[in-house]
């Protein structure tokens, strides 16, 4: 039963529209600008990076939170602390993805997945984090950024847990295979617009 309530809590945590509460505060629908995205890409190319950066900081916590913190009460119910985790923070990504406030529309699940990841093994998220301002500084396409992240993601934690002392659980290692194909769907309308050369990016400023 506790497990059930931690799973709603993390859903709850991840659904809050963080981009999109951020417009409003600047009296804009960041659904109607850019590419309506509800994220924090979309509140970056339409309000700015001082509005950009706590939205991803928001969206990340939400992520850590739910797999770090919320998990807890489905382990004092006796469940497993990392299938826990995992749960919770799904739920958290899919709160994020599929937002109810905002007729079941979100963001990408990028930041808060890399909030759950950081609650369950840190790592990879930095080794992630690395290969996504590699791809994003080349390109200044966020897109580009993200999927080779994501592709990077179930790589590392394989060759850490392979040939390094870090120690993964197979659960951990299917995890991070599925947030990549989950990344990789959530932006498939990305990957057409990259396949035709129309992909929105972020250029570089002089001066």
């Amino acid at each position: 039963m506790l497990i059930f309530i931690a799973v709603l809590l993390g859903f709850a945590l991840g659904s809050i529209p963080t981009a999109y509460l951020v417009g409003r505060l600047h009296g804009v629908d960041i659904r109607k600008h850019g590419s309506g995205n509800v994220g924090m890409t979309n509140a970056w190319r339409v309000l700015g990076w001082k509005a950009a950066v706590p939205v991803g900081i928001v969206d990340v916590l939400k992520g850590y939170l739910a797999s770090a913190w919320v998990s807890r009460l489905g382990a004092a119910g006796g469940f497993d602390p990392i299938y826990a985790g995992i749960l919770t923070g799904a739920a958290a990504i899919l709160g994020h993805v599929f937002t109810p406030w905002l007729k079941f529309r979100g963001g990408k699940g990028v930041a808060t997945g890399a909030g759950m990841l950081l609650g369950l093994m840190p790592l990879p998220v930095g080794i992630c984090a690395g290969v996504f301002a590699t791809a994003f500084f080349s390109t200044w396409t966020v897109s580009v950024g993200s999927l080779s992240a994501a592709a990077a993601l179930p790589l590392s934690v394989f060759l850490l847990d392979r040939f390094t002392r870090a120690s993964y659980e197979p659960a951990l290692l299917w995890l991070s295979v599925a947030l990549a194909a989950f990344v990789f769907w959530t932006h498939r309308t990305n990957i057409r617009r990259l396949l035709r050369g129309e992909e929105l990016s972020f250029k570089r400023r002089k001066g």
